[in-house]
């Protein structure tokens, strides 16, 4: 038996006001800034912060602009960044959504933990840029890993091309290869391969 069309009416404007109360929770979120992506999975406990006001994530939840994102102890989030910029995080990363704009790329910037930042195979150019304390990366149509390894910061390609700059310097990094900064303001290592257990480690510490 079909619904009636006043069945219809009614379960319709149930679903507008539900999502409008939703809307209503998180004013300074929607209102200070546009939403960059969404949460696409998550363990553990993960949070977005903007203004100073921490709300707790859950799969589907927005990501905005001017949100600083973390993962807690244990935990590992994924988001979707536009149409095709995938960025996770392993547990202890904070990650700042400086700059995003779909269709123009823009600027992250994170302090703590390890990351990656995978790019849709055949997605169109999108300028990207990874700040940290140790560095810059400039990514290319790539997956990136980004964060600690062997005692010091690492930079690996698992596919792509990407710029990192680091003490005033700039190293290319191409698929399989990765540089290495031991602190702040050093320079990056000249590309190397990474072998295979250092890249597979790399990369379980964030999926």
């Amino acid at each position: 038996m079909r619904p009636r069309t006043d069945d219809r009416f009614h379960a319709s404007r149930r679903s507008f006001l539900r999502a409008l109360a939703s809307l209503a929770l998180w004013p300074a979120a929607g209102a200070a800034a546009g939403a960059a992506g969404r949460v696409e999975s998550l363990i553990g406990a993960c949070l977005a912060e903007a203004g100073g006001a921490p709300r707790p994530l859950a799969e589907g939840s927005e990501i905005f602009v001017g949100d600083l994102v973390s993962a807690g102890e244990n935990a590992r989030l994924a988001m979707l960044l536009g149409a095709d910029t995938h960025v996770r995080l392993g547990a202890r990363t904070r990650l700042k959504i400086d700059r995003f704009i779909v269709s123009a790329g823009g600027e992250l910037r994170f302090d703590s933990g390890p990351l990656v930042i995978d790019r849709d195979e055949g997605a169109p150019p999108l300028p990207l840029r990874a700040r940290s304390p140790y560095g810059m990366i400039a990514l290319r149509g790539t997956r990136v890993f980004a964060g600690p390894s062997n005692g010091r910061f690492g930079v690996f390609v698992a596919r792509g091309v990407v710029d990192f700059t680091a003490g005033g310097k700039t190293v290319r990094l191409t698929t399989g290869e990765g540089s290495d900064v031991r602190r702040p303001g050093d320079p990056p290592s000249p590309p190397a391969r990474w072998s295979e257990p250092r890249a597979i480690e790399a990369l379980q510490s964030v999926y």
